[in-house]
């Protein structure tokens, strides 16, 4: 897991840069300890991102919006 927010969003829009047809992006809440986990895959390589903070939903929400400008751009 990656801890820092900005080296996360970095590194995802650059893998997905790097590999546009085989990156995956998901986002999971895990209710047993009140986590939201981001990851971003392209199966050699796979970030993670977690927190249990409400100020990083509006930072995932954005991210969200990013990544699928990328993928509908991709086409």
């Amino acid at each position: 897991y990656l801890e820092d927010w900005d080296e996360f969003v970095a590194k995802a829009e650059a893998l997905f840069q790097a590999h546009p047809d085989k990156t995956r992006y998901s986002i999971k809440y895990r209710h047993s300890d009140s986590k939201l986990v981001v990851k971003v895959t392209d199966d050699s390589v796979c970030l993670k991102y977690k927190t249990d903070q409400d100020k990083d939903v509006r930072r995932i929400e954005k991210l969200s919006n990013t990544m699928m400008k990328l993928m509908a751009g991709a086409q």
